[in-house]
């Protein structure tokens, strides 16, 4: 039997994300821009006779079918036959309902662990059929860096341009429900199979500071409708974001993190310090190209 495994489980950002309407299965049809940055969760993956379980200690964290991390190995031990079973072992560190994608982060993590474990020989190019049904920021995580994604975000393409340069991750403090802000922004929805700006972006390929202002993120409006005590919150710290600098200040995803792209270490970390005093938890940190993410994938040492 194989020994356990640790994997990183990286976060990611939407520099920019549109919602063009609804879709005939009921997903929504989005174009966005994803980017992998290095704040990550650590996963310790237990070999085991037989079954999946999960251990983690952060209170939001299912421990059942309902956690993606375990659905992704249960549907991998179905898909490649393996009796074997296995112990995740989850340690938190990106934050739950943050939009900044743990979950499908973590249920990657767990399928390309599980790919080498097992010797399955799969690759993310094999995983992404089962990676598209866990969920729709799943088969990203396969890919990382900076990439545009199209569908229900699930057609996912590498950007020849890949972004290096500093994050200031901001937790506003406000609980945000995703369901609730699509079924907002889906009671005024019409279809805008013409919205450009994120194609403007693609186009410029991340060349120039004035690239980024044509970035937005469609469910911004609709977050802080459904929880109005963000409203005043994200006014100030997109106010320090822009003040310090930031090429782009936004939400991510749903939210309900808020974010500011710097070029500058200095500016982020400037940044950083004037949110810090003004009560705002702010961290810093990188983001990874798809090379520099690529090299997650190589066999970590067993332990």
């Amino acid at each position: 039997m194989p020994r356990a495994a640790p994997v990183k489980s990286y976060a990611k950002v939407n520099l920019g994300l549109e919602v063009l309407g609804l879709r005939d299965d009921g997903y929504h049809e989005l174009r966005t821009v994803f980017q992998t940055i290095d704040l990550h969760d650590d996963l310790l993956l237990r070999p085991r006779p037989r079954g999946v379980s999960v251990q983690c200690d952060h209170p939001l964290v299912p421990r059942g079918p309902a956690n993606l991390a375990v659905r992704a190995a249960e549907d991998l031990r179905r898909y490649a036959r393996v009796t074997a079973g296995v112990e995740i072992v989850l340690e938190k560190r990106v934050p739950v309902g943050g939009g900044l994608g743990g979950g499908s982060s973590n249920a990657a993590a767990v399928l390309l662990g599980l790919d080498r474990m097992w010797r399955l020989g799969l690759g993310p190019a094999g995983l992404q059929p089962l990676a598209r049904r866990l969920g729709a920021d799943v088969p990203y995580f396969l890919l990382g860096g900076t990439a545009l994604g199209l569908a229900r975000g699930d057609e996912v393409y590498p950007l020849r341009h890949q972004l290096r340069a500093w994050i200031v991750l901001v937790d506003p403090g406000i609980p945000v429900s995703t369901a609730r802000v699509f079924a907002r922004i889906d009671a005024s929805l019409t279809p805008r199979e013409n919205s450009t700006s994120i194609f403007h972006f693609v186009s410029r390929e991340l060349e120039g500071a004035g690239a980024y202002r044509l970035l937005v993120n469609d469910l911004e409006e609709a977050a802080m409708e459904e929880a109005p005590a963000l409203r005043e919150r994200v006014a100030r710290i997109r106010d320090v974001l822009r003040g310090e600098g930031a090429r782009v200040a936004a939400l991510s995803g749903s939210g309900s993190s808020f974010f500011g792209l710097f070029g500058d270490a200095r500016a982020a970390r400037r940044a950083g310090a004037a949110l810090e005093s003004e009560g705002f938890p702010a961290l810093v940190v990188r983001t990874l190209t798809l090379d520099q993410y690529r090299k997650t994938w190589s066999p970590p040492r067993a332990r």
